[in-house]
């Protein structure tokens, strides 16, 4: 009979509890302690909201432990007092959030000499982030008569959880109007102008990093919020400067003044990507460019674009004399002149700029003959995937501006189709490259040696021209364009077209679709192909086949391009073959969490935090 038996069990918090003379020390050595308080135990709650407890365990998280003590041993106390602070149990978050004497012991963790421990820096961060969220009113009221608070933040901007408690500021305030106030109050102690000056050349990289990352989170925040709110609320006063001219500007001279830094360059050019975008990057923006009309999310701010295009004399110096870097060895041989992040991100940057379709900037890029400088680098570096993505996008934005036909062309593409089409073909001689370089890589390949990487790109900038030279708007500038062409020129392009181009779509669709249906349990084997002979369609197939794995390969798997940095001359992604053993699902493994993904992780938990 069950009364025979005691199931109930009694915790060994409990029994330490019991004595007078039990230390916090000791309740922290348990197990389950963190368990118990979370679990709302009313006598270890109690116990731990005591005046002294309070106390040690806000010391614990901001003195630096005893260098004496063992290495691994060092913060299991403070991380634990960490965790008991942000338990988000009512009681601790009373007393840590009405006591002064508490905050200020927190606060004063700021006044410290950089650098901070990041551990401890992290557990800072953690403690006040939660605060912020769920005692709102008092820890705001709190930081607001620190004068210089936002300068100790920036002061220790090169540890990231500084970055993280910024961002909690802008987005884990509530109600609407404490959050305006928020906002308001982080504007007028110039939070946007002092991020940008952090870029300039002469600081130290980590904290031009931190800066531009911060900045770059800021913008996708804001305006994430402000498609969120409705029409009558008022405006993002930090989003507000950061799109205003003179805040472009400012950034454009902190990262051009002087001597000139591939840092400052990478920093400041992310920045500029980030309020140029409006669409999701990788391959949906590729399939927008490749499909028929599409719809923008926003337009980008004009004051933007003025403010960027005196400067793009700037960034075409940077594709013809970049910051200047040593050799490296690569699988393929030695890289006397790597491409340079510096570059890589002008490129990134000129894709962004064309997509916009604004006339005086596509007017200035032609008048530099930029997209000319992109194409030469582009057969240069014939293993740099990522460069060969930028340039890709440049085209497809030139050939691409396209809109359904019971719409009129906006006038500002026609001007843009205007200047930079011919260009593209005249001055870029894209068709004639194309052709060059197919034909330099069937003879490597004859003699032996590997297939070129920039191939797979080549190919589909070939299927770009030909899809527009069948329909679209362009249709006819395109086929005037491919007319003028030398007589010789002509004939090689057409006979490439119907032959090897052709050849090359359909076994690259064949591959595909063969692999596919080889593990298909689903479908009968002599199942008709879905996919048509028609030339474009199949090559949207291979289009997005391929792409998944080069631009969203990245984006969704959490690194940058930058964070590949010169390691990539000769970058090869293998394809996912759908013929190898499928994986358990269900298995157990080890999950090893990159540590690149600092801000994707970091607006996922403060989303998470506005939620609970």
């Amino acid at each position: 009979m069950f009364w025979k038996f005691d199931l109930h069990t009694t915790s060994h918090i409990d029994q330490l509890l019991d004595r007078e003379d039990v230390t916090l020390l000791e309740l922290m050595e348990e197990d389950d302690v963190l368990q118990e308080c979370k679990a709302q135990n009313r006598r270890l709650l109690l116990f731990l909201s005591q005046d002294h407890c309070m106390t040690e365990l806000v010391n614990l998280i901001t003195t630096e432990p005893p260098a004496d003590l063992e290495e691994k041993s060092r913060f299991k106390f403070p991380n634990i007092a960490c965790e008991l602070l942000t338990s988000d149990v009512s009681l601790i978050n009373d007393k840590l959030g009405g006591d002064t004497s508490l905050l200020e012991t927190l606060y004063h963790f700021l006044e410290q000499d950089p650098p901070l421990n990041p551990l401890l820096a992290s557990f800072f961060s953690k403690t006040i982030g939660n605060l912020i969220a769920r005692k709102t009113e008092q820890v705001i009221s709190f930081l607001r008569k620190k004068d210089g608070f936002i300068g100790l933040v920036l002061k220790h901007i090169d540890a990231s959880a500084m970055m993280d408690l910024l961002l909690r500021l802008i987005s884990c305030v509530e109600p609407a109007p404490l959050r305006q106030e928020v906002l308001n109050w982080l504007s007028e102690e110039k939070l946007i102008q002092r991020l940008t000056e952090l870029i300039h050349t002469g600081k130290d990289e980590e904290r031009q990093s931190n800066a531009s990352q911060t900045l770059c989170d800021i913008i996708r925040l804001s305006r994430d919020q402000a498609n969120q709110m409705q029409e009558n609320v008022e405006t993002d006063p930090l989003l507000a400067v950061l799109e205003s001219q003179e805040s472009v500007a400012g950034l454009l001279k902190t990262m051009f003044e002087g001597e000139r830094s591939e840092a400052s360059i990478v920093n400041g050019t992310q920045v500029l990507l980030t309020l140029l975008e409006t669409r999701r990057s990788g391959l949906e923006g590729l399939m927008d460019l490749y499909s028929q009309g599409y719809e923008r999310s926003y337009t980008v701010n004009s004051s933007i674009l003025h403010a960027i295009e005196p400067h793009l004399k700037d960034f075409q110096q940077l594709l013809l004399n970049p910051p200047k870097k040593s050799a490296i060895l690569t699988t393929v041989g030695l890289l006397e002149e790597p491409l340079g992040n510096a570059r890589l991100h002008v490129a990134r940057l000129v894709a962004a700029l064309l997509q916009t379709s604004a006339p005086s900037v596509c007017q200035e890029l032609c008048k530099l003959t930029t997209m000319d400088q992109l194409l030469d680098l582009f057969f240069k570096y014939s293993w740099n995937n990522f460069l060969h993505f930028q340039v890709e996008l440049c085209v497809a934005s030139i050939l691409n501006h396209s809109v359904p036909e019971e719409r009129p062309i906006p006038a500002y593409w026609s001007e843009s189709v205007k200047h930079c089409l011919p260009q593209l073909f005249q001055k870029c001689r894209l068709v004639q490259r194309i052709l060059d370089a197919w034909e330099e890589n069937d003879q490597i390949q004859a003699e032996g040696g590997a297939r070129r990487g920039n191939m797979g790109h080549l190919t589909r900038m070939a299927n770009m021209v030909v899809q527009n030279l069948e329909k679209g708007p362009v249709q006819s500038q395109i086929s005037d364009l491919i007319k003028e062409l030398p007589e010789d020129c002509r004939g090689r392009w057409e006979s490439f077209v119907d032959e090897t181009l052709r050849e090359t779509n359909r076994r690259n669709t064949v591959e595909l679709v063969s692999t596919h249906n080889l593990h298909s349990s689903s479908e009968d084997d002599d199942m008709e192909s879905p996919f048509p002979n028609d030339l474009s369609l199949q090559q949207a197939f291979s289009d997005y086949q391929i792409q998944q794995m080069t631009a969203n390969f990245v984006d969704q798997f959490g690194f940058n391009d930058e964070e590949f940095s010169e390691h990539d001359e000769n970058i090869k992604i293998r394809q996912f073959d759908d013929a190898e053993e499928e994986e358990d699902i269900w298995e157990e493994k080890e999950i090893n969490y990159a540590t690149q993904v600092k801000s994707r992780t970091r607006l996922v938990k403060i989303q998470d935090a506005k939620t609970k």
